[in-house]
């Protein structure tokens, strides 16, 4: 039994449908009849072969929908050349099946592009001390962004030429040099700007993956790099999105762009009386007694003076800006308590020189007269 055989026998039993509606109904059953051999493959996978393959199984979850869209698609070209449908009915029909087709090879070039970038960076999962590992992360997370924008314009571009009118204006606006053109070209300016900065910086990286980094008078963390912005995580969990382009731009500070270690600096004053030395010798006691000292950097240098007291400035090195901070806060914590309980002369103070005044002076030297004048008698 042919197909043509098949739909005379379906017309003679519902010839009172509409012949538009049994189309319709083909298409649809169509589309649901693939969707159910979706579903029995998949399980029928699962009961065969359960967990013993990892990695097919990430890949049959991760293409997943493009896959159903594919067999949903293959489904609707067997029926709708047999499907009883008018032209009116069947010609839209065919340019959604076009369109559907051009956004199903889309959506599996993304796919391709996501799961190679997640099977590549596997091999870098510790992106906080591991130099090598943020320098990876950040080419491939730009690269995959920037080529998912570049698909997405293509695929819906290449989507909008299936229409006459679309692809006439398309055509015309492109191919004209009004008002038009220079208005599109103004509002893609910025998008363009961004995606350039994007590529630019995963190339040259003046940023990458968790590099601490000082923007706009705020301090934190690259927490994420997308195709057109940046989003830094703040000291405090806010979260300050910016530009690409603002990187190539403008200036900023980077902490770790060589490397994760940072040397933090401690300043103190303490009075002209403070043991310096001794002050030395307790410092580099402490500082190798923290967990977060890096081992490198520990000193205290005298590196100003004034009128009242003295400043000191310890030096003390950590494995990133983190451990920085507070490695900061616990040396200045314990320096102060050192010097308060230990050496309170250190303390700074006000000094100042009393002269007293007309008549205490007068008094004064009343007391003194016959005093040096009976020390005068007896030599």
């Amino acid at each position: 039994m042919n197909w043509q055989t098949l739909m005379a026998d379906i017309d003679r039993m519902f010839g009172w449908i509409p012949s538009w509606f049994i189309g319709l109904s083909l298409v649809a059953g169509a589309m649901l009849l693939a969707l159910l051999v979706y579903r029995v493959a998949i399980w029928l996978f699962g009961r065969a072969f359960g967990t013993r393959f990892p990695i097919l199984s990430v890949f049959i979850d991760r293409t997943a929908g493009p896959a159903q869209l594919a067999l949903c698609l293959a489904a609707v070209a067997l029926v709708l050349p047999v499907a009883p449908l008018d032209d009116a009915i069947r010609t839209p029909l065919i340019r959604l099946f076009v369109v559907a087709f051009i956004a199903l090879i889309g959506w599996i070039s993304i796919r391709i592009v996501d799961m190679s970038a997640a099977r590549y960076l596997q091999n870098f999962r510790d992106v906080t001390e591991n130099f090598i590992a943020r320098k990876h992360v950040t080419q491939v997370r730009v690269f995959k962004r920037v080529t998912d924008t570049i698909i997405i314009v293509i695929t819906v571009s290449t989507a909008l030429m299936t229409f006459d009118s679309v692809r006439q204006y398309g055509v015309s606006l492109f191919a004209s040099a009004g008002a038009a053109g220079i208005i599109v070209g103004l509002a893609a300016r910025p998008l363009l700007s961004n995606l350039i900065a994007g590529l630019q910086i995963a190339i040259t990286q003046p940023i990458r993956i968790e590099d601490a980094v000082i923007i706009e008078n705020e301090w934190g963390w690259v927490e994420d790099i997308a195709s057109t912005y940046v989003v830094i995580r703040l000291w405090d969990w806010r979260r300050m999105v910016v530009p690409l382009s603002y990187f190539i731009e403008k200036p900023f500070q980077n902490w770790t762009r060589d490397t994760a270690s940072l040397i933090g600096v401690i300043a103190l004053h303490v009075d002209y009386r403070a043991d310096v030395p001794r002050i030395r010798s307790w410092l580099e006691q402490a500082v190798k007694q923290s967990q977060l000292w890096d081992g490198e950097v520990v000193n205290l240098q005298v590196i100003d003076a004034d009128a009242r007291t003295i400043e000191l400035r310890a030096l003390v090195s950590a494995r990133n800006a983190p451990q920085s901070w507070d490695l900061r806060c616990e040396i200045r914590e314990k320096l102060v308590a050192f010097i308060r309980d230990e050496m309170p002369e250190a303390l700074p103070r006000e000094r100042a020189i009393l002269i007293p005044s007309g008549d205490d002076q007068a008094d004064l030297v009343r007391c003194v007269t016959p005093e040096r004048t009976r020390a005068s008698a007896r030599n």
